[in-house]
């Protein structure tokens, strides 16, 4: 499994008595620190489940690097996507990290908590910042509290790729119920739901309450313009906003618009659902059109493309990764640079064109749009791809990263499923999601 699939790359809740022992241990080692710079001027660079496919990219990359910076050599470690958490918190805790850290913001925040990144506030300007896409640049911000009063926010990781889900239909089913176009916001859903079960008797959509699974039941309640959490970090969403999120999704369960095994089965079975030709339309990457063409050409033939289902505030999220620099790295100037020349305009574009994931940076982003809008062979590949980039304008991570958010996650699944099968009121289940949290 490739890791650039980054839907699929999600990770359990973390035993807190691990956590809190790795905490404690790497508050010591980062706070008795004192990094020396490499002798030779080496820069270890780790990323996740690159290789084979991308070796002769970073191989150029690499060399080009070099040449340009003779005084660095750099080592390219590749790590897989599972593995990665466990080796870089080892590595972190034993002063032995690398240089440069190929992460998602969600994890890298858990450590970014910690102090353990570099703040690259103090070694980037504002100008090379600009270059980048706001939104995503500041998904890799987080405060960091030494004591009560005692805040500051840093940023933690500079952008590299991204991806954007879009909605994959079928438009044979859609035609059936008679809806001329797909779903723009979840009114149009649950209204698109409701017809394609009276005429087809098939599901329009599949959403996972699993609480190990996807984030996208906290990314609908953000659409829907829902705060999660306050600037005190406390519970936001028993508002008059959090209970018609909750009274939405209940709503559409009890209707018998929702298949069962939501309560049950995660993502992968909205992908396995939309193949058979039994669900109406999938959240989903550009890239799975590829696999539906190969599995199930019947259901690609009539396969349409739109952008994804949001709500009220038009908001659209976005999966992020990013490079960021152990506080103890033994070359931080290099590692900077690095960092810097990996993610550059000219280099997201051509890994871009290599993994077929979007850029983050202003430029790379115009031109990847206008080589779309050019390219003579347009099929429905390119069309999902083009929605992809244009809804970046759009898009950030919906999803704050902070301390415990898997825990949020499973407290909102939790409280949410006890409505949707009437086991509390609406309004229950949001005041205990409210109080489970703030009692954390």
């Amino acid at each position: 499994m490739s890791f650039l699939s980054l839907s699929k790359h999600r990770k359990n809740p973390v035993n807190y008595v691990v956590w809190f022992l790795s905490g404690l241990l790497l508050t010591i080692l980062v706070s008795c620190a004192s990094p020396q710079a490499n002798a030779d001027g080496s820069i270890e660079f780790w990323t996740m489940q690159l290789q084979p496919q991308f070796t002769p990219y970073f191989n150029d990359l690499n060399q080009r690097f070099e040449s340009e910076n003779p005084d660095n050599k750099i080592q390219w470690v590749d790590v897989p996507w599972n593995a990665m958490e466990s080796k870089i918190l080892t590595a972190v805790s034993a002063q032995n990290a690398p240089d440069v850290v190929n992460l998602n913001p969600d994890f890298a925040s858990q450590l970014a908590s910690r102090n353990a990144w570099l703040n690259l506030d103090e070694k980037i300007s504002p100008e090379v910042k600009s270059e980048y896409l706001s939104k995503i640049w500041d998904a890799n911000k987080i405060e960091i509290c030494q004591a009560e009063n005692q805040c500051e926010t840093t940023t933690f990781g500079i952008p590299w790729y991204l991806t954007t889900t879009i909605t994959v239909y079928n438009k044979d089913l859609f035609e059936k119920a008679g809806i001329t176009n797909p779903p723009q916001t979840y009114e149009d859903l649950a209204i698109a739901a409701e017809k394609i079960k009276n005429t087809t008797g098939k599901y329009a959509f599949f959403i996972p309450l699993v609480t190990t699974d996807s984030n996208e039941i906290l990314q609908s309640l953000v659409k829907m313009g829902v705060t999660l959490l306050d600037d005190q970090g406390k519970a936001g969403f028993n508002t008059p906003e959090g209970i018609k999120a909750f009274t939405y999704w209940a709503d559409l369960y009890q209707k018998g618009l929702l298949p069962p095994e939501v309560m049950t089965q995660g993502h992968r079975h909205a992908i396995e659902l939309y193949q058979a030709g039994e669900l109406g339309l999938v959240g989903t990457g550009a890239e799975f059109l590829k696999t539906i063409a190969n599995n199930a050409p019947t259901v690609y033939e009539v396969s349409g493309v739109a952008p994804q289902v949001t709500g009220s505030t038009k908001k659209k999220n976005v999966s992020v990764m990013n490079l960021v620099i152990p506080k103890d790295s033994k070359n931080i100037d290099g590692a900077v640079n690095y960092a810097l020349f990996v993610t550059n305009g000219e280099n997201q574009l051509k890994f871009t064109q290599e993994a077929n994931v979007l850029p983050s940076h202003n430029s790379s982003i115009e031109q990847y749009i206008r080589n779309l809008e050019n390219d003579p062979n347009k099929d429905i590949l390119t069309e999902a791809r083009r929605i992809s980039a244009v809804q970046l304008e759009d898009a950030e991570v919906l999803i704050p990263p902070v301390k415990n958010i898997n825990e949020l996650k499973k407290i909102i699944h939790e409280n949410l499923q006890s409505a949707m099968l009437k086991e509390k009121t609406v309004e229950q289940a949001v005041t205990d999601a409210e109080n489970q949290w703030n009692n954390l």
